[in-house]
């Protein structure tokens, strides 16, 4: 399907941009997003008569999200939640959960503004991406933990506060699985004494 872009879209093009995209990702996304129009004769006259207009629309967006990443700057959000001692999140934090402790933070941030992969499941830091406009994007990172106190820990450490226990099981295993090692040589070595001597101590039958 071809269609015109009224905004810059990575791997597509910018504003104006005539360009042919598979039919669902024009009409799943593209097109209801308002990124873009299908690209007929009626749509292609329409845009040439608003691109004025359209391109100082999106002057004006790029820069209010420009002013907004400024003010950002370096930017920690905390976000507490119930973990496993290893780590592992009773739930997970989603771009949802990042957005609402951005705007609670005091800066306008929407949830579809929040780019991830795939949701938050482990304490730690991670590095999230802002899209505040198609030409703007800003890092910021997220601090999850299991108490204030302990985000500045992790801020601070840049590692996520987990128990050692599993760390202390393998090092217990691995001594216990040597000791037995040893027992098992001193065990042989033993034997192979007491073979030794119980070849000395045979006697050869006396003649006659």
């Amino acid at each position: 399907m071809e269609i015109v872009l009224l905004e810059r879209v990575e791997k597509l093009g910018k504003i104006g941009d005539v360009v042919r995209v598979k039919p669902g990702y024009a009409r799943n996304f593209l097109l209801p997003q308002g990124k873009a129009l299908r690209a007929n004769k009626q749509n292609l006259a329409k845009f040439e008569a608003e691109r004025s207009a359209i391109e100082a629309k999106n002057a004006d967006a790029k820069k209010r999200a420009e002013l907004l990443s400024e003010t950002i700057g370096t930017f920690n959000v905390n976000i507490v939640r119930a973990a496993s001692e290893m780590g592992q999140l009773y739930g997970s934090v989603t771009s949802r959960d990042i957005s609402e402790a951005i705007v609670q933070a005091g800066y306008e941030v929407e949830k579809r503004q929040v780019v991830m992969d795939a949701a938050i499941k482990t304490l730690g830091l991670f590095h999230i991406k802002l899209a505040l406009h198609p030409e703007v994007t800003k890092q910021i990172v997220v601090n999850v933990a299991r108490s204030l106190e302990e985000a500045k820990s992790q801020l601070a450490s840049g590692k996520a506060v987990v128990t050692e226990t599993e760390n202390k099981d393998q090092d217990e295993i691995s001594q216990r699985t040597k000791h037995e090692q040893v027992g098992d040589v001193e065990a042989n070595n033993n034997l192979v004494g007491d073979l030794n001597g119980d070849e000395e101590k045979i006697e050869e039958p006396k003649s006659g």
